[in-house]
């Protein structure tokens, strides 16, 4: 793969590119955004070679999709249009089921692999961009047998050298899965910094008495607003359905302290200790 084509230049397209042009210091990496300035920014970064518009893409070995889940759904069939017949086009979208029936019945369908590198961090732009942000991180992918033999391959080929590891899943069971371990997150955190700023006026004692556990649990509040909006409204249903659930619980703990049963709030801490053996890693 010689000509590579990044759309959206920020924080995964970025950092794909750069460890992509690391790894393969001859390809071109073109890369094409609807604002010259970030563009310009990426330039200057060392992120892309070159810039480019879409109408270049008919010359693209490769096109990797790294934009707003909502962009994605209506650019992506003009994307494969565009592509050769021998091209690849990878999305890294964290929604897959509209993103999938948005070309299901396209001519080039075959061009076109559902990917979810999760990665990232609550920074955006391209000087969020950094090298190894892919390493040893999981890479969903979803209709792998709707994609051209030969381009899988490129494909993975690709994800291994990151250092990504692979699973395969239907783009309903991802969607559903990641609105636990992944929208949730984001919508909690968002949520307790619009508490914290609501109800403590003063900014001076939020920084001053904010520790680490704050800092670390409001983190994802931080996010782009522009990215976010769009994956919750794709996964509405799922995200519904999670924060059903963790209203409930949130609603039962507090009946507890209503209650003073600190014994069964203590045991409820202590069941959930159990997700701390999960993400140490399972064999």
């Amino acid at each position: 793969m010689k000509n590579i084509y990044v759309i959206g230049v920020g924080l995964i397209g970025g950092s794909l590119a750069k460890d992509i042009k690391t790894q393969n210091p001859d390809v071109v990496i073109h890369g094409i955004s609807r604002k010259d300035t970030t563009l310009e920014q990426a330039l200057s970064l060392g992120l892309i070679d070159k810039k480019a518009t879409l109408d270049d893409i008919e010359h693209a070995d490769l096109v990797i999709v790294s934009i707003p889940v909502d962009a994605t759904v209506k650019l992506l069939p003009s994307i494969l249009d565009k592509i050769p017949d021998t091209g690849l086009v990878i999305d890294a979208g964290s929604t897959k089921e509209a993103i999938c029936k948005a070309v299901e019945n396209h001519p080039k369908r075959r061009n076109f692999l559902a990917a979810h590198p999760i990665a990232g961090t609550e920074y955006s732009g391209p000087s969020a961009a950094m090298s190894g942000l892919f390493e040893g991180k999981t890479n969903i992918i979803c209709e792998v047998e709707k994609t051209a033999f030969k381009l899988q391959e490129k494909a993975l080929d690709i994800f291994k050298n990151l250092g990504m590891r692979i699973r395969y899943m239907n783009p309903e069971a991802h969607d559903k899965h990641i609105a636990y371990v992944s929208h949730l997150s984001h919508i909690s955190s968002f949520m307790l910094g619009k508490t914290v700023i609501e109800k403590e006026k003063n900014e001076r004692d939020i920084f001053d008495m904010a520790g680490s556990g704050f800092e670390s649990t409001v983190r994802l509040a931080k996010s782009s607003p522009e990215m976010w909006t769009p994956i919750f409204k794709q996964n509405k249903h799922n995200v519904i359905e999670t924060l059903e659930e963790y209203i409930n619980n949130l609603s039962h703990f507090k009946e507890l302290m209503k209650q003073d049963d600190f014994e069964a709030i203590f045991n409820e801490m202590k069941n959930t200790n159990h997700i701390k053996d999960i993400l140490n890693g399972i064999n």
